[in-house]
């Protein structure tokens, strides 16, 4: 009976130290692709000059930062074939304009020339009501005790528009998203709303209203879909693909999007 118990102590041992063990998993790499993170915002207010887009490649899934893509053109055209150049900022992978003109519907196209491939992509800069108000309630949530803000826009009643709404709270490192259309809502003041149970009094939230374009709205519903969804395991059932063609090898794709869009912004101190 005695060395049954020591059997059985070194058994629970032998498993709990196990448990400890790193388990380094050999995934299989695929041949790095560009990301191109081209997000035009005019924020009301401004004159929307400066504007900054960002390049860099995808890599393995242990790593903990993208590789940044240094020596690219890129550069922007409007309507009128009035060029845009992006300067990189001392090879950080970050390209910078600091003469950018928006003009609200106007056509956009991007033009990324890299490692011997041109990348091109196309969007109109879309208009975004002003924010109308936000409001506070304390009862809000599933539980009916979490703080819950409603921020109110107008809808323009003579066009079909899409918007994005992006909320940073000050105790959050990621910001949320969402994204919804004026079917139903044509011409009416509406809210969208953000709550959270670690949302507290005397913290902010930066919140941030776009005009976007249904192609970018249907990207983001589907990104955000992928996100929120399937569990902490799950894996995306193909590759989300934005708007941006490789004119020189359709087959070598980047990964990303390019948007143009007007934007509203609030900071609201939660009371």
């Amino acid at each position: 009976m005695k060395n049954l118990k020591y059997i059985l102590l070194t058994l629970f041992i032998i498993v709990f130290s196990s448990c400890e063990d790193v388990v380094d998993v050999d995934l299989k790499t695929a041949t790095p692709r560009l990301v191109i993170d081209a997000s035009i915002v005019w924020q009301k207010g401004s004159s929307g000059n400066n504007q900054k887009i960002k390049l860099t490649t995808t890599t393995s899934y242990y790593q903990t930062e993208a590789p940044t893509v240094s020596g690219a053109t890129v550069f922007i055209t409007d309507s009128n074939n009035t060029v845009f150049s992006f300067i990189e900022n001392a090879e950080t992978g970050e390209y910078l304009c600091g003469n950018f003109v928006p003009v609200l519907n106007a056509d956009y196209e991007l033009t990324v020339i890299y490692d011997g491939q041109t990348y091109t992509a196309t969007e109109t800069l879309k208009p975004v009501p002003v924010i109308d108000k936000v409001e506070q309630r304390n009862d809000g949530g599933f539980s009916g005790e979490d703080i819950e803000l409603k921020t109110y826009i107008t809808d323009n009643g003579t066009t079909t528009d899409f918007y994005l709404w992006k909320y940073e709270p000050s105790f959050a490192v990621i910001p949320t998203y969402y994204v919804n259309d004026d079917e139903f809502l044509q011409g009416n003041q509406f809210s969208d709303f953000y709550t959270s149970e670690d949302l507290e009094s005397g913290q902010t939230v930066e919140i941030s209203v776009y005009g976007i374009s249904k192609t970018y709205y249907n990207y983001m519903n589907i990104l955000l879909s992928i996100s929120n969804g399937g569990g902490p395991f799950s894996t995306p059932t193909a590759t989300l693909r934005g708007n941006i063609v490789n004119q020189t090898n359709f087959d070598n794709y980047a990964l990303g999007f390019f948007n143009v869009s007007e934007m509203d912004y609030r900071l609201y101190n939660v009371e």
